[in-house]
């Protein structure tokens, strides 16, 4: 091709130069004259394809860039609107969140009101599940007035009790560590005993008599007795009964009244004993 090219460079030199100077030619003549002579025609049959070639690229062009920019801008709107959706959701989530300790801080608050007992509001902040020791961390210590031995309970009843107290944090060992044990009574037939726990988030009623009437499903609450918890807090439900051929006492298996793995807030009675 280039050689094609160089051969008759010459000859292409001539008719392009011929091509502008009749362009010119016509060009100066248009406004002149109000019809066109052969040379005129002959100069707009050979430009009039290059014309409309040249257009078309020139829109083909031309609507390729419009679309690229309609691209860039769609592209750019749709960053924009995931952002403001992520940014919604997570006031969503908040709002949500906001709602649900509303109601739980609600219901704590109606628990401080009916035990008529002096108490503080507390936030769970960690948990032990040790071999040894079943406790929950809470973020109120001495500071605030927190004392070993101070009852702590939740909405739904008895969790457990303080047994170390720093400045700002505390520790409750739970109603269901085999170290735990809380005088109670069963609601419906009043029969005596304590709770202890028997681990695997299980407690266990001991010291009832045989001839004591327990069943399954009564609830079982602080009695009030020997100090510690106020009366008539729920401990939990009595699961199974059984009741040996030997021996004075009957075997109570409890289930807590309380979810130990969802709690987020608890209440600490400020009070360790009661008349």
């Amino acid at each position: 091709m280039i050689e094609l090219l160089n051969k008759y460079k010459k000859v292409y030199l001539l008719v392009g130069l011929s091509l502008l100077a009749a362009l010119i030619f016509y060009s100066l003549h248009l406004k002149n004259r109000e019809h066109a002579g052969p040379l005129e025609r002959s100069v707009m049959n050979v430009m009039a394809p290059a014309s409309k070639l040249g257009s078309a690229g020139n829109g083909f062009f031309s609507g390729l860039w419009s679309d690229y920019l309609d691209l860039v801008n769609i592209r750019r709107e749709n960053k924009e609107l995931r952002r403001i959706i992520k940014l919604y959701s997570a006031r969503e989530t908040e709002s949500r969140e906001a709602l649900m300790a509303n109601e739980r801080l609600k219901s704590l608050l109606e628990l401080k009101t009916s035990t008529q007992v002096p108490s503080l509001a507390a936030g769970v902040i960690g948990e032990d599940g040790s071999p040894w020791f079943k406790t929950l961390f809470l973020d109120r210590g001495a500071a605030e007035g927190l004392q070993e031995g101070m009852p702590v309970v939740a909405v739904d009843g008895v969790i457990g009790r303080l047994v170390k107290v720093a400045a700002d944090s505390s520790r409750v060992l739970l109603l269901t560590d085999h170290a735990s044990g809380i005088a109670a009574v069963v609601q419906r037939s009043r029969a005596r005993g304590v709770v202890k726990g028997a681990g695997d988030g299980r407690c266990s009623l001991e010291f009832t008599l045989r001839d004591e009437d327990v069943k399954v499903g009564d609830v079982i609450v602080t009695s009030g007795i020997g100090g510690g918890f106020p009366k008539g807090l729920k401990v939990g439900e009595v699961t199974m009964v059984k009741k040996g051929a030997y021996g004075i006492f009957q075997t109570v298996e409890v289930r807590p009244a309380v979810n130990i793995s969802r709690l987020e807030e608890v209440l600490v009675l400020l009070q360790q004993t009661y008349d």
